[in-house]
């Protein structure tokens, strides 16, 4: 790839990283909700809040970010290559 294509997707991937915790912060909100949970999920170190629910948490909220990382980052690249011919690296 050349130099100046990885220097111009290098701001586009970081707003897409961005992005891709934005909205998956809110996927995860209605998911915590639909559980049938508080509307807040815990934080690590909410007082009242016991540890399975804790890790629980953690473990749907790193997995709904990955995938939507994922999805964000795949979709970024595959726009590069269309619009330049070139896979980022």
């Amino acid at each position: 790839m050349s130099t100046a294509v990885k220097i111009a997707y290098k701001p586009v991937g970081l707003l897409l990283g961005a992005g891709a915790g934005l909205v998956s912060s809110l996927i995860f909100k209605q998911v915590w909700k639909v559980a049938g949970h508080d509307d807040d999920a815990p934080n690590a170190t909410d007082e009242d809040r016991g540890w399975t629910e804790i890790l629980i948490a953690a473990a749907i909220q790193g997995a709904i970010f990955a995938v939507v990382k994922a999805a964000v980052d795949r979709a970024g690249a595959t726009g590069v290559r269309k619009a330049t011919g070139q896979w980022p690296d």
